[in-house]
């Protein structure tokens, strides 16, 4: 039962970043820094995290990786999504974008591996730790975004 939900829920995040992907690449307009899809929709407390079930809390802490792993390397660059190389003064030629599309496959390629390694793992993960997970990664982002607005 428990290897059938992890299947499930690996093809539908599968189906999602395949998706995503190919409308990144199928856009004309110059690609952001930081992917558009590094966002988390909402922060809880630990009231509400600990009303969560386990599925739930690994689902949040996919995402909440998911959202570091596609900001943290370009963070010295760029503070939010749409900030594209030409909106940085970074030269459009040809090495610097296979730069950034070496540097977009590596973190695809990572952030497969990691939800392939979650979605059979982190079930056997304690709740508590999740929710201590879940809460550091959230206070992690929101930190940074204090520190990003207040050198706006």
């Amino acid at each position: 039962m428990m290897k059938s939900k992890s299947l499930i829920f690996s093809v539908i995040l599968i189906i999602i970043f395949n998706s995503i992907n190919a409308q990144n690449k199928n856009s004309k307009a110059p690609q952001s820094i930081i992917s558009k899809s590094a966002n988390i929709k909402k922060y809880y407390d630990l009231k509400e995290l600990q009303e969560l079930n386990k599925g739930q809390l690994i689902e949040l802490y996919t995402e909440r990786m998911k959202v570091l792993v596609k900001t943290l390397p370009y963070i010295a660059l760029a503070t939010k999504s749409g900030v594209t190389m030409v909106d940085l003064g970074i030269p459009v030629d040809s090495q610097n974008k296979k730069n950034f599309e070496n540097q977009e496959k590596a973190i695809e390629d990572f952030i497969e591996s990691m939800v392939s390694f979650q979605t059979n793992i982190m079930p056997y993960s304690d709740k508590k730790n999740l929710i201590t997970a879940i809460i550091f990664y959230e206070s992690t982002l929101k930190s940074w975004y204090e520190l990003r607005e207040s050198n706006e």
